[in-house]
């Protein structure tokens, strides 16, 4: 069943974050939803402008369409991650998508609310959430490149303004991650105080952490041990989004892991089966690991075992499920 984000957030406010998941291709799509109905959650699909680009938005939204018949069960939000103005307005279009992110960050801040509002505007009229973004991550996600002296954390003053003028459901701050597998050097961490000024401003507000894959060493070992040449990888820290939920952190954006998985399985397949040529093969493998892997996340982000607990919410609700 497919539901607004705004919805899921309200249940989720505090108590745990949502996992956002990026897919591009049917296994990714079969591991999610098993994965997520295996450990019980609700969860965020994930289509970027490079998914739409690759596999085609027709195709994606009927790889969703079927997967939601044969998982009844399941309950989730269909997102666009990162759109510019063109992007989110035809999903807005579309009458798919159940919340859109418009990603103006690179603009100054006047510039930013005024493409938000915009967005805001069209989206608010067929009942369909939007996410915007203030500050700036740094790292490489598909068509976001930012270079490390072009990074820069949210301001809570500015958050506040911006919150305000455009009408925004939802906002991603910039609070030390970075989009890509190279997050961070040292002992660098999230800026937690940054975070906490920003929910003292907007308390209640549902607010979203990008670039929140942890980079399992584990998964980086056995990559460069099968031929891969990851050096010096590293992510967010799996014990901070405990910290984050307290302080309004209720979407956690992750794709750079997923990506890992499927990188691991493949080489690790055909590093050890060498005559093998039956794409199947692999796939099943990578489907199941997907899946343990979702599961996994959603462990750490406290929304195991909620799926029931939000099914009777929304029960209770009534606006947003479509």
């Amino acid at each position: 069943m497919i539901v607004t984000t705004k919805e899921l957030f309200k249940l989720a406010y505090g108590k745990y974050a949502i996992g956002a998941y990026n897919i591009n291709n049917m296994e990714q799509c079969l591991g999610l939803f098993r994965g997520n109905m295996e450990s019980q959650a609700p969860f965020i699909i994930q289509i970027s402008r490079g998914a739409r680009s690759y596999a085609d938005k027709r195709m994606l939204e009927a790889m969703i369409t079927a997967a939601d018949r044969i998982f009844p069960e399941a309950i989730f939000a269909v997102h666009l991650d990162h759109g510019d103005l063109e992007t989110a307005l035809d999903c807005v279009e579309s009458g798919f998508y159940s919340s859109v992110m418009i990603d103006a960050s690179h603009e100054p801040l006047e510039g930013n609310i005024r493409i938000t509002r915009q967005v805001v505007e069209a989206a608010h009229a067929r009942g369909i959430s939007v996410e915007a973004e203030l500050g700036r991550l740094g790292g490489v996600e598909e068509h976001v490149k930012v270079d490390d002296k072009s990074a820069f954390l949210t301001d809570p003053a500015e958050a506040e303004i911006f919150v305000r003028e455009t009408g925004c459901d939802s906002l991603a701050v910039a609070i030390g991650t970075s989009h890509g597998a190279y997050k961070f050097t040292g002992t660098q961490s999230l800026h937690l105080d940054v975070l906490a000024e920003i929910q003292r401003r907007l308390p209640g507000f549902p607010l979203v952490m990008h670039g929140a894959s942890s980079v399992p060493q584990e998964e980086v070992a056995r990559i460069n041990a099968a031929g891969g040449a990851l050096k010096g990888a590293r992510g967010v820290d799996e014990s901070e989004f405990a910290k984050a939920v307290p302080l309004g952190i209720t979407k956690v954006n992750i794709d750079t892991d997923g990506r890992l998985v499927w990188t691991r399985v493949h080489r690790e397949f055909f590093r050890d089966n060498p005559e093998k040529f039956d794409l199947r093969d692999p796939g099943k493998i990578f489907m199941a690991e997907y899946a343990r892997f979702i599961a996994h996340k959603n462990e750490k982000l406290g929304s195991a075992g909620k799926l029931e607990e939000v099914r009777r919410g929304l029960g209770s609700s009534g606006p947003g499920v479509r």
